[in-house]
């Protein structure tokens, strides 16, 4: 269960909690980092049945000058909700039960945790990137005051894999506190360590660096470009960077593709009843009905619908090898130290420049870029940085410590849009 909190007041009278109930079958509720908010679920349909496990995610709420329904408190928000309420997505109405005011919050996520080059500044922290898909909690690099930036952001220290793109200090020395860290809250579950060739080395040191020693298992694991660390619905895909002489990976979080849409109407009329029928049809196997008809899964599921792809390159050059593994991604995650005055001195140490950043991005024919890994010149002010991305590719924005960006499937990406301009 991955909990969400952005950077507001949840205490406000202005914004009260929203969640979305996930069935995980008997036995699998376990309540974690569950907020006060909690006590909202009290006499709600949702608190009561064991076989429901809750994700909390914080939505604002717009109060609606005059609407006394709207709860003041968080409490009272146990038996009301607003009759109209905007999260992420667009405008839900709440029709009946208070209980079917439930938004679904997107599955993958991206909190950029540092996105300062070489250093910290004022107002960023060094590398680091945490994505959260489906509740599962990865961190790519992990900078000096890494666990921090998680603790303000709230990313959760149950992760069990972090993905260094290279090792150089700046995008590495974080994991020695949060190791200690997490030895010091009981963890028992093996963590897993990932980057490019020679980084079991170092890390180890960072492991054994002090007096104390970590009580949990560490694994290290080296790859090169082409692995694919393979899980239930996605792989993440190791590629070349282009960083002078140090061996550097990039990395996608490609999924695989999904089932077609099933058209429950049509079933209906073909008289197949709900139940596990439906199920295997849309899984794209053949039912036969009582009567002796078969029913073909092509006559209720549609064409399968891509997954979503992520792609995060860490420190480089601009390179086709950034391009190949980007093609088509939703998001694309690119450094960008430096602006066009300093494009001689991108070259020589290895790094890219916004414009080049979004060159890239262009040839890739992404959906959206962020740019990330800022030189400190820019902590503050990173509008020459936009703008010059923005010349060449115009769906570029530029992170700052704290930015959360949420991935929604293409499909429902572009059913928000239409919603959007239909309001």
């Amino acid at each position: 269960m991955g909990v969400s909190a952005p950077n507001f007041d949840t205490s406000s009278p202005d914004f009260a909690v929203v969640f979305s109930a996930v069935h995980t079958g008997p036995g699998a509720t376990q309540f974690t980092r569950i907020p006060r908010c909690l006590s909202l679920l009290q006499g709600s349909p949702l608190a009561r049945p064991s076989r429901f496990a809750l994700r909390f995610c914080w939505h604002p709420i717009q109060r609606h000058r005059g609407d006394s329904r709207l709860p003041r408190k968080p409490q009272a928000a146990r038996a009301e909700w607003p009759d109209r309420a905007v999260d992420r997505v667009g405008v839900v109405s709440r029709d009946a039960h208070p209980a079917a005011a439930i938004f679904c919050p997107v599955s993958l996520s991206i909190r950029f945790l540092g996105t300062s080059a070489s250093r910290p500044t004022v107002e960023r922290g060094v590398t680091s990137l945490a994505v959260v898909r489906e509740g599962e909690t990865f961190l790519f690099d992990c900078g000096e005051g890494t666990q921090r930036q998680m603790m303000r952001y709230a990313v959760g220290f149950s992760l069990r894999d972090i993905f260094f793109s290279h090792m150089h200090v700046d995008h590495m020395l974080g994991v020695v506190g949060l190791m200690r860290t997490m030895a010091l809250q009981g963890r028992e579950e093996s963590l897993r360590l990932w980057g490019p060739t020679g980084s079991a080395k170092v890390l180890k040191r960072a492991e054994t660096l002090g007096a104390d020693r970590v009580g949990f298992p560490v694994e290290y694991r080296e790859l090169v470009p082409g692995d694919h660390v393979r899980r239930n619905g996605y792989a993440i895909v190791a590629f070349a960077a282009d960083h002078m002489r140090t061996p550097a990976l990039g990395f996608a979080l490609v999924e695989q593709q999904r089932l077609g849409r099933f058209n429950p109407d049509r079933a209906r009329e073909l008289g197949v009843p709900e139940g596990p029928l439906w199920g295997r049809l849309h899984r794209g196997m053949e039912v036969t009905l009582d009567d002796g008809r078969v029913i073909a899964p092509s006559e209720l599921v549609g064409p399968t619908r891509p997954g979503r792809k992520l792609v995060i390159t860490g420190d480089t050059r601009p390179c086709d090898a950034t391009v190949e593994a980007a093609i088509g991604a939703d998001v694309l995650v690119h450094e960008a130290t430096f602006a066009d005055e300093e494009a001689a001195r991108a070259a020589e140490t290895g790094h890219s420049t916004a414009r080049e950043a979004a060159s890239v991005a262009d040839r890739a024919g992404v959906r959206r870029l962020i740019l990330t890994h800022v030189s400190a010149r820019y902590s503050r002010d990173v509008s020459e940085l936009e703008r010059e991305a923005r010349a060449v590719f115009p769906m570029t924005q530029v992170a700052r410590d704290g930015t959360e960006v949420d991935i929604p499937f293409a499909d429902a990406a572009a059913s928000s849009e239409g919603l959007a301009a239909s309001a």
